[in-house]
């Protein structure tokens, strides 16, 4: 099937407007940190919310089972319970301070890092490679441990570096939109 070259001319165009959002963003993160993790913990919460949800719907009526059931069980309700927890923060902005709330991201990843250190080790007869899963735990443990001793300075310096990781990938959608526009003229 032929594409044509309106069609190509649009996909380039949504390429390139998607490259405009992600260098706006990319340049607010990188200016006003702060801000942008404001966004970033209230856009998280509301994944996780999502995420915990359909775990738990998958879980029990999607059939989604797995041989870690309570491990998937546990992550879900974590996930659904800190995306709450997100959500609800500006309600209770006195109680619920952004070192409590990195504190909880922290513990966490700690919890989610042992736990599959510990079920892969455990199973490590059903696995070929066992070292991907012990590396990713072995993450979530350090990033928890980070999370967990500096709280402001790993958020804002995570969102800085984010921002700039943006801005890197908004160069290479613009030149595949530009890419994309000299095809459609081709055609």
């Amino acid at each position: 099937m032929t594409i044509s070259a309106d069609t190509r001319r649009r996909f380039a165009l949504a390429t390139a407007l998607r490259g405009a959002f992600m260098l706006l963003a990319g340049l607010y993160a990188v200016i006003w940190p702060a801000e942008a993790l404001t966004i970033m913990v209230l856009a998280g919460g509301i994944l996780l919310l999502v995420d915990g949800v359909l775990g738990l719907w998958s879980l029990t009526f999607g059939g989604g089972k797995s041989g870690n059931y309570w491990f998937d069980v546990i992550s879900n309700v974590l996930s659904l319970v800190l995306g709450v927890l997100i959500l609800i923060s500006p309600l209770l902005a006195t109680i619920l301070t952004v070192s409590f709330m990195a504190a909880m991201v922290g513990i966490i990843a700690l919890v989610v890092g042992v736990m599959q250190i510990v079920v892969i080790t455990r199973e490590r007869d059903h696995y070929a490679r066992i070292w991907p899963v012990v590396l990713s735990g072995i993450s979530y443990v350090l990033l928890g441990l980070v999370f967990l001793f500096f709280p402001l300075i790993s958020a804002s310096i995570g969102v800085i570096i984010g921002g700039v990781l943006l801005i890197m990938f908004s160069f290479g959608l613009f030149g595949w939109a530009w890419r994309l526009y000299k095809r459609s003229k081709t055609v």
